[in-house]
Order: structure tokens, then C-alpha cells, then sequence
């Protein structure tokens, strides 16, 4: 069979791709339109069937700028246009070159086989896949990956999000991308005479729609007090030392005459004093966990080291104690490049060093257990962008994690999307986990998730506030915890020795 011909010119093409970029966008908070997610893949993969490996390059890196340049365009509030260019730019690189194979796929599959069914199912799994290697390469590189906008986590409020539970986000990934490419081929290899061939497709999609999400098993409640501040705890708000603490504090006093509470918990960035290092302000936790006959989990920056040219800072999280002071600590296990910490710094400040010279400080990756023991459970931690990396929470689980807390400060993205999309984030480890989860923000959006994925408790965003929720506890594992990275190297792997096999089998027809 002849490889399929372009379905347009490419001039009509490359307008598909930046309308499906900006019609994937659409589908992630915040407009959270998520059906407009298929739409944009499908107009993503139409775009590109056909197509020689230069224009797929081009047609793949147009779809992606037109969709990174909305979904990360929260980076440059403060610091302009240049590192949301560059960041957007870079991802679309990547896009682009995950086209070229899916085009090679489109190229090579029908010229491999004329089998229908290889067409109609084997071509689609291998597209999804390969959509999804392209996720996992952006999600580990340059510097530890960006796994934002993965496709997944379009679908935090859709019915699909489901199939997290069963095969976490690179799973669900895959299921949207198969459905869509499946559809593809079945109206361009029958149209509408063979309905035979649309119901595997649709059986497909009862199951990610109805089959439940995986219920782990009751280990009673846990009494949460978690406190919005709304302080000045942005990278560029004035403030002085002390005035998020302050903040903090005042947001807190509704609080400590509630009774039963098993544990409070503060933001990211919460305490802009170490209480390690001033026994003034360790003394105010210790009076807080005395007041609440509870611990404290924290946050602040930590220092190891008197000489500042040798000194590491950490973003630590703590769990305070009175009268023992920090009992346990988590260091942030993935600082963000080139916003806490600037990797190979000599080579970017020649570039740029206005931008690079304000990171002043750079944060060392933490190594320490992603989990407290809080006396009646065990919690699971992320620190902000720690919440994006699969491995993280699946180590938290390992560790015994009964509930998820994850800390995050949105300050200095206030106004944008940015909160909307870490809260779908972490509304999909909820469900992926089955695991309540805390997300408490500095200035929001601050939210109680049950471990079905539902909001139990939230704040107002931008103003101080407090919650006292009592929080379901869950033992056991979901398919999603129990596969962990099986999945991701089951679809990836697939994916690349699928391309390869279909490549020499096209090769050895043509020859023949």
C-alpha cells in the first residue's frame, strides 16, 4: 500500500496546527474546556498525515508554540517576554521533533502491512505512543524535564480522569491520543459504511468513561488545619524579613481554639525565617504546637554551611514539634531551573545577565524521604513543582504515605493560570494515588481533594484564610502505584520499537 498522501497543502496544514495548539490549550485549566483537548490532538495528527519530514517539522513545531506559548505565558509576568519565549520555543523543539515520528509513523505503517486491522488499531497505538514518548523526553530533559501541559492533565474534571487510577498520566495520555487516531482512521478507511470497524473504538471508550476509579481501602481521618497567609511571599513583592511569617500567623489565630486538630500546615515558603537558625522563631512554633496540642509542618529555606561561598541552601519542609523542634525534614527534591537555581551558569549569564543575575542563590536538590510521620498517619510531600513528577509521588506511597500535603507558593503568579493547572495537577494524584490531598498555597488556590478527586474544602484565592477539614486516610495501592514506571517504559518502549519494526518491514515490502 502507497503512503498515504498530505489530506491538505501545507500552507493549510501549518494554519490546522497553530488552530489545534490553540485549541488544545483550551482544554487545561484555566478555561478547562476539556473535550476541546481531542480536538486539538486530532487537528494535531490531521495536520501532519502526509507530510515529508522537513514540513513535519515545521507543522509539529507550530502547534506547539501556538500551545506553549498560552499554556506557560504565566513566565513572564514578572520577568518578560525572554525566558517565556526560550521556554516555549524549546518545548515546541521537542514537539517538533516528536511529529517527524509520528509522520513516519503515518509513512511507514500502511507500507509495512495492508492488513485492516492493523490499520485501524495497530497505527493508532502506535501514534498514541509516540505521542507519548514525546511527553516523556520533555518531562526529563535538558535539566531533570518540564512535565507540564502533558496531555492528562487536560482531563482533571472530565470523566476520563479515571484512568489514571488504573494507568496514571502516561496512561491516560495514550488512551486520549489512541481514541483520537483511531477515530481518524476508521473515517478515512471506511467513512461511515462499516460500523463494524467503530466498535472496538467506542468499547474503548465506555470503559475509560465508566469503569470506576480504583478505591483503596478506609484507614480512618485525619483533623487538618491548613492556613492561607495571602502574605507578600512573591520572588519581587517588598516586604521585610519576617512579614510572611507575620502574615501567616494572623491568618492562623482563627484557628488554634478549634479543637481535636491532629496537624497544621503551612505553604511553601510560609516562614520566611528559619527557625533553625533563630530561636525567637522557634519559639513562636513551639507555642503554636502547644496551642494545638499538634505538630507543625512548615516550610522555609534551610542553610548548611557558614561560608557563603561553600554554603547549600535547601527548600525545606519540617514537621515541628514543641520542645523538640524539627523532628523530620523534606528538601524540595526537584528545584526549578533557572528559577531556583541556575544550571551551567557561566555559559547562560554571557547570554543573559540581567535575567541570570537575579538568582542570586541556588537550591541543591534535597535526598531525604518524601514523607512525616505525623503520630496518626503517615503523610506524602511535594514542594510546588515537585507535584509534576511522577517518580516522587510513587516513592511516597513506597514510603507508607496515607495522604498527600503538598505545599506550593503562587505568589508571583498571581492572576494567571498557573495555580489552576498545579491544582489539576494535584486534583489528578488524588484520583491516580487514592489519596486525599491538601494543596495549600501562599495566596491560592488552596483546596481539600478527596481521593476520589473531589473538592471537600477551599479557600478564596488572594485572601488569608483557614481550613479545618477532617481528611480521609487510605491504605493499599492503585494499579496506577502498583505499574509505577512500567507503564511509561511499556508505552515508550513500545512506541520505539513499534516505529522501528514498522521501518524495516516498509523497507523490505518496497524491495520486494
Amino acid at each position: 500500500m502507497p503512503a498515504p498522501r498530505p489530506l491538505m497543502p501545507l500552507w493549510a496544514a501549518v494554519v490546522a496546527a497553530v488552530a489545534g495548539g490553540l485549541i488544545y490549550d483550551l482544554g487545561f485549566p484555566g478555561v478547562s474546556w476539556w473535550p476541546l483537548a481531542f480536538v486539538g490532538i486530532a487537528l494535531a495528527l490531521l495536520s501532519l498525515i502526509g507530510r515529508s519530514t522537513w514540513a513535519a517539522l515545521l507543522v509539529g513545531f507550530a502547534f506547539g508554540l501556538a500551545f506553549y506559548l498560552q499554556q506557560v505565558s504565566w513566565t513572564a509576568l514578572y520577568l518578560g517576554p525572554v525566558p517565556w519565549l526560550a521556554l516555549s520555543v524549546l518545548e515546541s523543539a521537542f514537539v517538533a521533533g516528536g511529529a517527524v515520528l509520528i509522520t513516519l509513523a503515518y509513512r511507514w505503517v500502511p507500507r509495512a502491512s495492508d492488513a485492516r486491522w492493523v490499520r485501524l488499531y495497530v497505527l493508532p497505538a502506535l501514534v498514541a505512543g509516540l505521542w507519548c514518548l514525546r511527553e516523556a523526553v520533555v518531562g526529563s530533559f535538558p535539566y531533570g524535564g518540564f512535565p507540564w501541559g502533558r496531555a492528562a492533565l487536560s482531563q482533571s474534571e472530565s470523566p476520563f480522569a479515571e484512568v489514571v487510577s488504573w494507568a496514571g498520566s502516561t496512561g491516560l495520555g495514550f488512551v486520549m491520543v489512541f481514541l483520537v487516531a483511531a477515530i481518524v482512521e476508521w473515517v478515512r478507511a471506511a467513512g461511515w459504511r462499516d460500523l463494524r470497524t467503530a466498535i472496538p473504538v467506542v468499547a474503548v471508550a465506555l470503559v475509560a468513561l465508566l469503569v470506576p476509579q480504583w478505591q483503596t481501602t478506609d484507614a480512618g481521618t485525619l483533623r487538618v488545619a491548613s492556613v492561607q497567609g495571602n502574605g507578600p511571599a512573591g520572588y519581587f513583592d517588598e516586604r521585610e524579613q519576617g512579614d510572611v511569617l507575620l502574615a501567616q500567623l494572623e491568618a492562623t489565630e482563627p484557628v488554634l481554639d478549634e479543637p481535636g486538630i491532629d496537624v497544621l500546615l503551612w505553604p511553601e515558603g510560609g516562614s520566611d525565617i528559619d527557625p533553625l537558625r533563630s530561636d525567637r522563631v522557634a519559639r513562636v512554633f513551639d507555642r503554636l504546637s502547644d496551642d494545638l496540642d499538634a505538630p507543625v509542618l512548615l516550610n522555609t529555606v534551610t542553610v548548611e554551611g557558614d561560608d557563603e561561598a561553600s554554603a547549600q541552601y535547601f527548600n525545606t519542609s519540617m514537621l515541628w514539634r514543641s520542645g523538640e523542634g524539627a523532628v523530620a525534614t523534606y528538601d524540595k527534591r526537584h528545584p526549578v531551573p533557572f528559577g531556583e537555581y541556575i544550571p551551567d551558569r557561566d555559559f547562560w549569564y554571557a547570554l543573559a545577565p540581567d535575567l541570570i543575575g537575579l538568582v542570586q542563590r541556588g537550591y541543591t536538590p534535597g535526598t531525604n524521604p518524601p514523607v512525616f510521620d505525623l503520630g496518626d498517619a503517615v503523610t506524602g510531600l511535594a514542594i510546588c513543582f515537585d507535584v509534576i513528577y511522577d517518580d516522587l509521588i510513587w516513592e511516597g506511597i513506597d514510603d507508607g504515605a496515607q495522604v498527600f500535603m503538598f505545599q506550593t507558593n503562587n505568589a508571583d503568579f498571581r492572576g494567571t493560570d498557573e495555580n489552576e493547572q498545579q491544582l489539576a495537577i494535584a486534583r489528578l494524584r488524588a484520583i491516580e494515588t487514592g489519596r486525599s490531598v491538601v494543596n495549600i498555597s501562599t495566596v491560592g488556590t488552596s483546596q481539600v481533594i478527596d481521593p476520589a478527586g473531589r473538592t471537600i474544602d477551599s479557600l478564596p484565592a488572594y485572601e488569608p484564610g483557614a481550613m479545618v477539614t477532617d481528611v480521609a486516610l487510605r491504605d493499599g495501592r492503585t494499579p496506577a502505584v502498583v505499574l509505577g514506571q512500567w507503564v511509561p517504559w511499556f508505552v515508550v518502549g513500545g512506541a520505539v520499537l513499534g516505529l522501528l519494526a514498522a521501518g524495516v518491514l516498509a523497507r523490505r515490502r518496497d524491495r520486494g
